[in-house]
């Protein structure tokens, strides 16, 4: 297996540094765990660290010359995302966000999970969610604080967690959603991996063209099941943002939408 690898890498190398890992697994003919290994082997931490160590070698590291292979790069990180974003549009039907908006609008009150990297659109959704939910609780830290918050979630009446959970995905996260189901909660996972072991899946790829991920897809799908939810009460929905519009501008909140 690793033979395959160098050997595609030697022989495409101008390519590769612009593939994803399973792009090169596929072209390799091999397995996308393979690739990693074949990393790890090499001492890198994964295979986009030994892809970032091998761009140099074709797009060189000096000043003269660099503007043109980093725009193609960046270029390509950006494809990469209209790729993704163009198969979660093509999903959209396939996945229950009418219904677990529903459910997720009526549970109460709505833990939301997510560790490390995955705390960033796990804030993001929460956030959103608060304006339209009356009871959304972010759990953001592991350890016991994180044992505690789904315990008590689910002690006042939650029957839902949604957890987002990205690569690399922490093993924390992992067990907290054993406990969860243990507690008797029922789990809705927004991740990259369809066969990721939650109640309902909802799995949107991740680009991993540049140093470190990027999550438009993730994000543009947990936006949509925000909307799912709103529609799902909109009553409430539209007196809570009407609250919350009246609440901004006693106190004065933002900035006026015109600054020139």
């Amino acid at each position: 297996m690793q033979r395959r690898i160098a050997h595609y890498l030697s022989e495409h190398l101008d390519e590769a540094i612009f593939l994803s890992s399973v792009e090169l697994a596929e072209r390799a003919g091999v397995s996308q765990p393979s690739v990693t290994r074949f990393a790890m082997v090499l001492g890198f931490a994964g295979y986009p660290e030994l892809r970032q160590a091998l761009r140099p070698l074709v797009l060189g590291g000096g000043a003269h010359g660099a503007a043109e292979p980093q725009e193609s790069l960046l270029r390509g990180a950006i494809d990469c995302e209209i790729r993704n974003l163009a198969l979660v549009r093509e999903r959209l039907a396939a996945f229950p966000l009418k219904e677990l908006g529903e459910q997720l609008a009526a549970t109460e009150p709505l833990p939301v999970l997510g560790l490390r990297v995955s705390c960033g659109l796990a804030t993001t959704f929460a956030y959103y969610a608060r304006r339209i939910h009356p009871d959304v609780r972010l759990l953001t830290h592991g350890g016991s604080e994180l044992v505690d918050g789904l315990h008590a979630a689910r002690r006042a009446g939650a029957e839902w967690l949604v957890a987002v959970v990205l690569p690399r995905y922490p093993r924390e996260a992992v067990h907290a959603l054993e406990y969860a189901e243990k507690l008797g909660l029922r789990v809705a996972a927004i991740t990259d991996k369809p066969d990721f072991p939650a109640e309902i899946v909802l799995d949107a790829p991740v680009s991993d063209r540049l140093v470190f991920d990027s999550h438009a897809a993730p994000l543009a799908l947990a936006m949509a099941l925000v909307e799912a939810m709103a529609d799902a009460a909109p009553l409430r929905t539209q007196a809570r943002l009407e609250e919350y519009e009246r609440m901004t501008d006693e106190t004065g909140a933002f900035l006026p939408g015109d600054l020139a």
